[in-house]
């Protein structure tokens, strides 16, 4: 054998030892040598390699932690939907759930469930693919996003231990798997993990994170491989794929499958052939759950014949063999402190508890919501009392009643008149429970504004996310949004915009300031911002956030002043418009004039506009064209259609002269159906409405 031929099969020994030893101590649990040990074959590896790069492979344990995305993420489709689950939260609506799926299925026919505790985290899809040895290697790994595409955060899935980098012939032999296929799975931050990370946040005055979930949430979305790499995230397999289809025929079957090709798979889940022994599962699951080691917050229960998965399909959202039984949030008593006031981006003021410590359920938790004005007369609370403490679904926590048993409070809780940030008046509408900041330049609303006006929907400005706004606004950590567990307190720094209109005036120096801001990136922010100068006027009164205003009522508002003048002309005939003027447009009735009038009547809120325009903005308004040749006709779009997005092919039916509905009725004329189509299709064959699809539709226009 030659000198190189040695070389090569020692380094490949060594990937292969290496391999083995993460396996036993990553996935299994039960390392067989020490960890000095392991770090002296790494070591030999990484030497090896580096006097023979040409021998370096991407599936080498070496290659775990790569470089940072030079971009960002970016955006891919999944090859199918990640949906959610729908939720039972007791054993009357697990038993209504089943009841469902036999009543689903022909009669008599045999149905055995899969139990798998639901684990706390965040869900992954794993692309592999083949390599020239036989073997699969990891290709690509996407975040659920928004179910239907995801972001690409391959290099930090490479530094999670527990996710092979490659998966050799003779296990896929073994587990019956082909080169291509597809894993999906939940990462967690194990609770030792989360309590080291906070830690070493407190010692470096840093704010702390509020749940293992979050926590790793956040962490799959660094732009650094090494931190994640750092902060030890586990991952678990439960889902095998391949182009999108179920690849075994049951679901214990594809659990034993992952197993075998060396994927982590929860231990603790169990078959059932009855709901009685769900319902047993349930109960020792909930009763370990301390002990675990990671968060879970209830159990998920499948079909396991991939058979009768696919006869019993999916509703809109969700699939119809699969539920989440959520256990009863966890609970702690404890004394309120204080509440202090937090401003979402609609203005809404929510009331938060700043409470004394208390620990529940794996999380110290030192504020909790107390949603609104009303709410706080109901459980009739003052600062002093000792509450119960509540984590709503295992995360929000909320107050749900004042504990009698201790001496009361006797200070009472006043709702601010002001808003607590800007000191502009709140107000509150009639019929409704929550007050708000409507100054669009408060700086409370600033940041969550930004975001949304930024958005892919509204001025689709790309590059602008969350990182980047907390620096704009010269903070390393934000308070949260409404709803979110804690609120951290803000690093201050010299911030670089105050409103919207001031993402139009950065410049290249400013931007080169911020942190991992490169020129190439600076430049490509500066072109996005100036492109989105010409969005239509629809769009910008939709990045206003003006609060009932969303994309149809934009759409209505823009058309309807068009006629009033061109451009910004259009925009002022639409500050000035009366109550009156606005419920005339079609579709706006006397709640949404309301907000649309009392927006545009804030000062500070018409100087923004104004602004906008002396920056450039095009505010285009044109009338739509519209046919008559769907006039009287009433459609319902259900499923993923092949090319139209869903809103693309409701604004070309309404453009026609049709009508778009939610639901299925006798006077819907067409049903236009997609992949995975739900309750709406088998309504619209149970009532006898004509079904068709997206060609048949575009035939409708003579496309």
């Amino acid at each position: 054998m030659s000198v190189e031929s040695k070389i090569e099969a020692r380094i490949e020994s060594l990937r292969e030892a290496l391999r083995h030893h993460e396996y036993l101590y990553y996935v299994e649990d039960s390392p067989e040598i020490l960890d000095a040990e392991y770090d002296t074959l790494m070591n030999q590896l990484k030497a090896l390699e580096a006097e023979h790069p040409e021998l370096i492979t991407p599936d080498s344990p070496t290659q775990r932690v790569g470089g940072r995305p030079k971009e960002g993420f970016a955006k891919v489709a999944h090859s199918r939907p990640m949906l959610s689950l729908d939720n039972a939260y007791n054993e009357a609506e697990l038993r209504a759930w089943a009841d469902r799926v036999h009543a689903a299925l022909p009669a008599g026919e045999t149905v055995e469930f899969v139990c798998e505790l639901k684990l706390d985290g965040l869900s992954l899809a794993l692309h592999y693919g083949a390599s020239a040895n036989g073997a699969s290697v990891l290709q690509r790994g996407l975040t659920r996003g928004d179910g239907t595409t995801g972001e690409d955060v391959t290099t930090n899935v490479r530094t999670i231990r527990s996710v092979p980098l490659a998966v050799s012939a003779a296990k896929l032999k073994k587990a019956g798997m082909p080169q291509q296929f597809e894993v999906r799975g939940e990462v967690v931050m194990p609770q030792a993990a989360f309590q080291r990370m906070n830690e070493e946040a407190v010692a470096a005055g840093l704010p702390v994170k509020a749940n293992p979930r979050n926590a790793a949430a956040g962490t799959i979305r660094t732009l650094e491989p090494n931190i994640v790499a750092q902060r030890r995230l586990d991952f678990y397999a439960y889902f095998l794929l391949r182009e999108g289809e179920t690849l075994l025929p049951g679901q214990q079957e594809t659990l034993d499958a992952l197993k075998t090709a060396g994927f982590r798979v929860n231990m603790h889940g169990s078959s059932a052939k009855t709901i009685d022994t769900v319902l047993k599962f349930i109960e020792k699951a909930e009763a370990q759950r301390d002990d675990l080691g990671y968060e879970i917050d209830g159990v998920v229960v499948k079909v396991n014949s991939t058979a009768q998965q696919a006869r019993l399909g999916f509703t809109g959202k969700a699939p119809r063999w699969a539920i989440a039984y959520k256990f009863a949030a966890r609970a702690g008593v404890t004394q309120l402190k204080g509440v202090g006031f937090q401003v979402g981006r609609t203005g809404k003021l929510t009331p938060v508890a700043r409470l004394t410590p208390v620990f529940i359920g794996g999380t110290t938790v030192s504020n909790a919501t107390l949603h609104n004005a009303d709410e706080i007369q109901r459980l009739g609370v003052r600062i002093g009392d000792w509450v119960q403490v509540e984590r709503g679904g295992d995360v929000i926590p909320k107050i749900v009643k004042v504990d009698e048993s201790h001496p009361r409070g006797t200070e009472e809780i006043e709702f601010p008149t002001h808003c607590p940030v800007c000191d502009e008046p709140v107000v509150r509408e009639e019929g409704e429970v929550d007050w708000r900041c409507v100054n669009a330049s408060c700086p409370a609303r600033l940041r969550e504004e930004l975001l949304h006006f930024a958005s892919r929907g509204v001025m689709n400005i790309e590059g602008l996310g969350d990182a980047l706004v907390a620096q704009l606004l010269g903070q390393a950590e934000m308070a949260p949004a409404e709803g979110e567990e804690e609120a951290a307190e803000p690093v201050a720094r010299k911030a670089l915009i105050h409103s919207v209109a001031d993402l139009y005036t950065l410049t290249m120096d400013q931007l080169l300031t911020l942190e991992r801001i490169g020129q190439k990136s600076a430049q490509t922010l500066l072109d996005e911002i100036e492109r989105s100068k010409k969005n239509p006027l629809w769009r910008v009164l939709l990045g206003l956030g003006i609060r009932h205003v969303g994309e149809r009522t934009a759409q209505l508002l823009a058309e309807e002043f068009a006629s009033r003048g061109q451009d910004y002309e259009a925009m002022q005939a639409l500050m000035d418009a009366t109550e009156e003027e606005l419920q005339r447009v079609p579709e706006i009735g006397p709640k949404v004039a309301e907000a649309i009038h009392e927006f545009f009547a804030g000062h500070k809120n018409r100087q923004l506009v104004e602004r906008l325009h002396k920056l450039g903005f095009s505010f285009t308004a044109e009338k739509r064209q519209k046919t008559s040749q769907l006039e009287g006709m009433t459609f319902v779009l259900t499923g993923t259609l092949p090319t139209l997005k869903r809103e693309d092919a409701k604004t070309m039916i309404e453009a026609a002269g049709g009508k778009v509905s939610g639901s299925v009725s006798k006077k819907t004329t067409y049903v236009v159906a997609g992949d995975e189509a739900g309750s709406k299709l088998d309504k619209a064959n149970e009532l006898g409405v004509k079904v068709i699809d997206e060609a048949a539709l575009l035939a409708m226009f003579g496309q």
